[in-house]
């Protein structure tokens, strides 16, 4: 019996899988850094407010 690697003919599909792992990479850094994230944004939302 012979073992073959497969090769994927559709690049559509690569590209999907792609883009799928970046989104989850996403979310997760997001849920992982959330109180940085929501700090980070308030501070520089009181700087914009405080400017005018």
């Amino acid at each position: 019996m012979k073992f073959s690697i497969i090769k994927f003919k559709s690049k559509k599909g690569m590209e999907l899988v792609q883009v799928a792992i970046l989104v989850a990479l996403a979310v997760a850094l997001g849920l992982i850094f959330k109180t940085e994230i929501t700090d980070f944004v308030n501070k520089t939302f009181e700087g914009l407010s405080d400017f005018n």
